[in-house]
């Protein structure tokens, strides 16, 4: 319950923030242009709470925190006295129409880059983008355990999260993408992982599980959990031990042991544990699992111990004054992965689970303000960049779709005829509506997974 309620307080403070800037860049650009704002609303519904200020403008908080509005005055919505005509939205000069409009997405932008500034100076914590395990595609590449990825694609990639990303990009475009890494000799060396070869049809899941690389954070201890009744474990292994050693190959990660146990083809041989200070070699020999999803691979029949994350080994910090063009160049590369991800969308490249609605947001603003206030920010700066996109794209009802309206009056010389702009906002509310059907459902797919 308590993690319910995290996760709605942190959304409405998200949402709260992103959507009052988004509103703020029109309010303020609407008053600069000479328009008559009145009222600027965070939130739908019922004021929860109004207050008129000296200029006329209603400003309030409504009920429903998913969004909020500025209203302005216009012809087209009420009769406007003839002495106010001058300050209607609908009787000011295109140019400031596009100006009014664009001013929220450009409002989401600015704050994404200082939320970003803010991440930076304050430092995100994160792992080291060492590899812990490499099979698969990352074997076929030359990757190896240690090996330290200095760069995906060309991008540098001081922790893991930007070496993880960079590659589920490329994977979701099934392209090969260079790396740099510095492996765990010491050695410089360029590797390409053939992610071209990427099975067809295959989830991004499944792709990831065939790209084959586990970073040294999430290796489990070689600790033994559960032992199945009646398996050869049974009676030997003991739950706690600790695998040192299988055949004489020396055992540091529990992913290590598949692989081990393969390697006998049934025959006898020693597990070396660890049994509470005491060093035991154990005489055991696998057996040919009966579960159809192993594949009649060899088994000792036991789990691995629950284990947690091992503590944070890198930050991802700079100056100041430092963070001002990295906060530019990480809106940029945001910017550029989104707009990729919404062409992917489209193009069929990824799949549309990647569509989040308010349940994911609010779980995912949760468990990153939990993390810490640095990768909070991150969180924010990524909505924020998020409703900037989105809000540009060309559907009639969002800021985007406005502004083609405009273009289009630009290039005739003359408004878009009202038939055509009403057509457009059926439109535009049959896709939104759409967008956010599936948005949900995604939500509860992934609440009942």
């Amino acid at each position: 319950m308590s993690s319910f309620f995290g996760s709605l307080w942190w959304m409405v403070v998200s949402l709260g923030v992103l959507v009052t800037f988004h509103e703020f860049g029109h309010y303020w650009v609407a008053r600069r242009c000479g328009v008559r704002v009145l009222r600027f609303s965070v939130g739908f519904g019922k004021p929860l709470w109004l207050r008129r200020g000296r200029d006329g403008t209603e400003y309030a908080i409504a009920a429903i925190p998913l969004g909020g509005y500025v209203r302005m005055l216009d012809e087209r919505e009420g009769d406007v006295p003839a002495s106010q005509r001058a300050e209607a939205f609908n009787n000011k000069p295109v140019g400031r129409r596009i100006a009014i409009v664009a001013a929220g997405p450009l409002a989401n932008l600015l704050l994404c880059v200082a939320l970003l500034w803010g991440m930076f100076v304050i430092g995100r914590p994160d792992y080291q983008p060492v590899v812990g395990q490499a099979t698969g595609l990352a074997a076929q590449a030359g990757l190896a355990r240690g090996d330290t990825l200095l760069s995906v694609d060309g991008n540098g990639t001081p922790t893991w999260s930007e070496a993880a990303l960079a590659i589920a990009n490329a994977a979701m475009d099934r392209r090969d993408v260079p790396l740099q890494v510095r492996t765990g000799g010491g050695a410089l060396a360029d590797r390409t992982l053939p992610l071209s070869r990427l099975p067809e049809g295959a989830g991004q899941a499944e792709a990831m599980r065939a790209v084959g690389l586990v970073p040294r954070f999430q290796l489990l201890p070689p600790v033994v959990g559960r032992i199945e009744p009646g398996s050869p474990a049974w009676g030997v292994l003991a739950e706690g031990d600790r695998i040192t050693a299988i055949d004489g190959v020396e055992v540091e990660a529990f992913e290590q042991i598949p692989a081990l146990v393969q390697a006998l083809d049934g025959r006898v041989a020693m597990v070396e544990v660890d049994r509470e200070g005491d060093r035991l070699a154990l005489e055991i020999a696998p057996r040919r699992a009966t579960d159809p999803q192993l594949g009649g691979r060899w088994v000792l029949g036991f789990a691995p111990a629950p284990a947690e994350l091992p503590p944070y080994d890198a930050t991802l910090r700079e100056s100041p004054l430092a963070a001002v063009p990295a906060a530019l160049r990480e809106t940029w590369k945001l910017g550029r992965d989104s707009v990729a991800m919404i062409g992917r969308l489209l193009t069929g490249r990824a799949s549309v689970e990647n569509i989040s609605g308010p349940i994911s947001i609010a779980r995912y603003a949760n468990a990153s303000a939990q993390l810490g206030p640095a990768w909070f920010l991150n969180f924010l700066a990524l909505l924020s960049l998020s409703l900037a996109v989105i809000n540009l794209l060309p559907i009639p009802v969002l800021d985007g779709g406005h502004l083609l309206y405009y273009l289009i009056e630009l290039a005739k010389g003359s408004p878009l005829g009202e038939r055509a702009m009403v057509a457009g906002q059926y439109v535009g509310l049959a896709l939104l509506a759409g967008l956010m059907g599936l948005a949900f459902y995604n939500d509860i797919l992934q609440l009942l997974r």
